[in-house]
């Protein structure tokens, strides 16, 4: 067999020779950037206290918390089924909070999409006011509805919904203004309307990018549920919230556990309903 040719590095070397230089001023301003960033962040842990003894006698008093926490044991049938019914409230609320909050933030993407809208004043007031939104936290957004509508898992839901149409909306537009827009100017060629071109050449598109959010959003908001429900927003939160404080630590690992084999539920759902949704859509191509 013919032996294969030598790498010309000399070739290799005049073809790139921004890999071959060992120092140059480039690679001098990355090493004092990231020189930098290192120190910056060793100042910042030293003074939040990360070099001091509190770290490690924390962690020894974590382990010792964890400890007591085993086995999870919620006390009684009685405290279970309690825990369980509240378990399936978060999931309601976090359920509906995310479902208004698609259904509401669709039409305000299709108002801060390029492609969508071509008014710069009206994209303008839809992306501010979908940023405001969204840069207020959700428990924020939880103690206001509490104060508007009373303690319960409607505050919550509504803490929820509102919190996910900033997020939503924003996700939303940017999938409209990454579609192609092939199948747009193919409608619109053959006498379409802008309303038909939205209808049938960007939404079946970014459909599934969509649901996709949605489901990622629904998993994420049943965490955030359990989070708010200690403000009083309802769900199995109150009840975590109560475990801790009277320190019932096997209460408190009962509830998490609880916790964790939901969102593992939802999470495999969800990506059923996402293989299923790119499966039809596949076929149907």
């Amino acid at each position: 067999m013919p032996r294969r040719p030598a790498i010309d590095l000399v070739a290799i070397r005049d073809r790139h020779p921004q890999h071959f230089t060992r120092f140059d001023r480039r690679r001098l301003l990355a090493l004092l950037t990231g020189g930098a960033a290192f120190a910056l962040l060793l100042f910042g842990m030293a003074q939040l206290g990360f070099f001091g003894g509190t770290l490690i006698s924390g962690s020894l008093r974590l382990v010792e918390i964890v400890g007591l926490m085993l086995p999870p044991d919620p006390g009684s049938w009685a405290h279970a089924r309690t825990f369980g019914v509240a378990l399936l409230e978060t999931v309601a609320i976090a359920f509906l909070g995310t479902l208004s909050a698609a259904v509401l933030a669709l039409p305000l993407a299709l108002l801060a999409a390029r492609n969508v809208t071509a008014q710069r004043v009206v994209r303008f007031l839809s992306r501010r006011s979908l940023d405001t939104i969204r840069s207020v936290d959700i428990l924020v957004w939880a103690l206001i509805w509490i104060n508007v509508v009373g303690l319960g898992p409607f505050a919550g839901a509504l803490a929820i919904m509102t919190a996910d149409v900033g997020s939503f909306g924003k996700l939303f537009s940017e999938a409209m203004e990454a579609a192609d827009r092939k199948p747009v100017e193919g409608i619109v060629s053959t006498g379409g309307s802008h309303a038909l071109a939205i209808r049938f050449g960007i939404l079946p598109e970014i459909f599934p990018v969509l649901a996709s959010q949605v489901l990622y959003y629904f998993e994420s908001n049943t965490r955030s549920a359990s989070i708010i429900g200690i403000v009083g927003a309802g769900g199995i939160g109150l009840h975590l919230a109560e475990a801790i404080r009277t320190l019932e630590l096997q209460q408190t690992s009962f509830i998490i556990v609880l916790i964790l084999i939901a969102v593992a539920l939802i999470d495999f759902v969800s990506s059923q309903l996402r293989f299923a949704m790119i499966g039809r859509r596949g076929a149907t191509a």
